[in-house]
């Protein structure tokens, strides 16, 4: 036998090298889990040549490529970006944790009877809104909103094939955040369910202006690049500022998505026409408002790809496929 093939085989032999593929097939589907396993393997491999020296230029070479490759080939089409699909996640995450923070005021002033004020709610959501901004800005923009996907797609700075993921994931991040709060709470959907507590009108415009004022905000940090870092903590201000104003007549939606979750967990649409409607209108509104009142010199962009706009005050570059 040879004696370099002989010392490859007793480093990494051909059933580590398969028991590694299998978990990897398995685990095709969460990108985060298989970047790390790669890495890891990675390491260890290098870790390997450098224990044994003898196996010199004929060692097996093992990097990232070759084990993407094998996941890849059997459960993807060949070449697919994957993310697309990290954004995606990253959106229902955010969601995510933006409606379980709402559900764990809501049972906190329940556990309390009632002693938890409307600061205090408004805190809770401007807080998340910051935390979120900078834990996943740089991933998916952190839009954990439907209304300001809708309008970045509107305006050009988000491509509009992505708009039903986003939207979809937003959605199912909420209604499982409220599940997981009414069980960990122990209390009724019904509960987190946003209706006007004045009249719907009432509801409506102040809902639409409140969502107008983020969003113009919101459109000048992103194209303000200089603004850097600070723009999650002004977003997350504006939005507990505007459940300041907003909860005594709407109770301070603002978000398509924190109002469906509770509404299709309890199977109570009522006046739900006015969390989705204003919100969309009011964004776009607000928008429309800062692209006709910028000054018209545009900082430079590249022609090779399109930009996914985000809360954190920059453009996260997208490849076009």
């Amino acid at each position: 036998m040879d004696l370099d093939g002989e010392l490859v085989n007793r480093a990494f032999p051909q059933a580590c090298l398969d028991g590694y593929i299998v978990v990897l097939d398995l685990l095709f589907c969460s990108p985060w889990i298989l970047d790390h396993l790669i890495k890891a393997l990675a390491d260890w491999t290098s870790g390997l040549s450098r224990d044994c020296p003898e196996m010199g230029s004929n060692a097996m070479s093992i990097d990232g490529d070759v084990f993407a490759k094998y996941s890849v080939s059997r459960c993807l089409p060949e070449g697919m970006d994957l993310n697309p699909a990290r954004m995606v996640l990253a959106e229902m995450m955010g969601t995510f944790v933006l409606m379980f923070c709402v559900c764990g005021i809501i049972g906190t002033t329940q556990i309390t009877r009632g002693q938890v004020a409307l600061l205090e709610y408004a805190s809770t959501a401007g807080l998340s809104v910051i935390v979120l901004v900078f834990a996943l800005g740089p991933i998916s923009g952190a839009h954990v909103n439907p209304a300001v996907t809708i309008a970045f797609a509107a305006f050009g700075h988000f491509p509009w094939s992505r708009v039903p993921f986003y939207v979809l994931a937003q959605i199912v991040g909420s209604i499982l955040a409220t599940y997981v709060g009414k069980c960990v709470y122990d209390i009724k959907p019904e509960l987190m369910v946003t209706q006007p507590l004045q009249d719907c009108n009432s509801a409506f415009w102040v809902e639409f202006i409140a969502t107008f004022i983020i969003m113009f905000l919101i459109a000048s940090l992103t194209y303000q690049k200089s603004v850097g870092h600070l723009s999650g903590f002004i977003v997350g201000l504006s939005i507990g500022l505007a459940v300041l104003i907003t909860g005594p007549l709407s109770g301070g939606s603002l978000n398509p998505a924190r109002s469906l979750g509770p509404a299709i967990i309890s199977w109570n649409f009522k006046d739900i026409w006015v969390y989705i409607t204003a919100p969309v209108i009011g964004s776009l509104a607000g928008a429309l408002m800062f692209h006709a009142l910028r000054i018209q010199s545009r900082p430079c962009t590249s022609t090779d790809s399109s930009t996914n706009a985000g809360l954190l005050g920059h453009s996260i570059a997208i490849r076009r496929s």
